[in-house]
């Protein structure tokens, strides 16, 4: 069971026509809709712009609505336009559990959305480069050797038969590697502050204080976060 949160129409009406495997439950503008109504869902599929702040000033979005939902107990894959890696890693860092691109052909995008609400984590590719690095840097250490040659080959946009091959172990094998290794790593994202992943980056201080969840984030301090849709 599936509940989606969108400012536009149009996705609220077609997921579930479009995704004919995903029992939708729930099809909402806003989250705090949503935390009125508070459905029975597996999972929370979240737009990151989901209103005009100047218009509804208490209307959640980015970070702040990621946190908000997931503070209620659902699941939430973020479903967004948005391509910025490092919005789309503060996405899972506050506790999504999957970000998904709009631009993925429906079928995809279903699979996905099924994987992440049968417990899976779904990290873009552009995200696994910089875990990848922060891997490699040592600022997330808790991972075996298997597990950081399987993030290497992710990395650089491998396929799992080409990994499998490398590694010479079965492709589903490989499969059951990875679902390990995303739970991992999306954990230790999200005790990370931004001082650690600038520090491990090369960035400078404070170029991630746009982009990361902190302590008392709100809606107008997440306005950039959510302003790719």
């Amino acid at each position: 069971m599936v509940a989606v949160v969108d400012d536009a129409s149009l996705i609220r009406d077609s997921v579930g026509l479009l995704m004919p495997g995903l029992d939708v439950v729930a099809a909402v503008a806003t989250v705090e809709e949503l935390l009125r109504r508070r459905p029975v869902a597996d999972l929370v599929l979240l737009d990151l712009h989901l209103a005009n702040l100047e218009a509804q000033p208490d209307v959640r979005q980015g970070v702040a609505a990621i946190r908000a939902v997931t503070g209620r107990g659902y699941r939430v894959c973020v479903y967004s336009q948005e391509e910025r890696r490092f919005v789309l890693a503060a996405c899972l860092a506050a506790g999504a559990s999957g970000v998904v691109a709009k631009a993925l052909p429906t079928g995809r995008a279903e699979q996905l959305f099924r994987e992440v609400a049968a417990g899976g984590v779904v990290v873009p590719q552009s995200v696994v480069g910089i875990l990848e690095v922060l891997v490699r840097r040592d600022c997330i250490t808790l991972l075996s050797e298997r597990q950081r040659q399987l993030l290497h080959g992710r990395a650089r946009g491998l396929s799992y038969a080409q990994v499998a091959k490398q590694l010479f172990v079965s492709e589903s094998t490989l499969r059951g590697y990875w679902l390990d290794l995303t739970r991992s790593l999306s954990e230790s994202l999200r005790s990370l502050t931004p001082a650690e992943i600038e520090h491990a980056l090369g960035l400078a201080p404070g170029d991630l204080l746009e982009f990361w969840p902190g302590e008392g984030t709100d809606a107008r301090d997440w306005w950039r976060v959510g302003s790719g849709g």
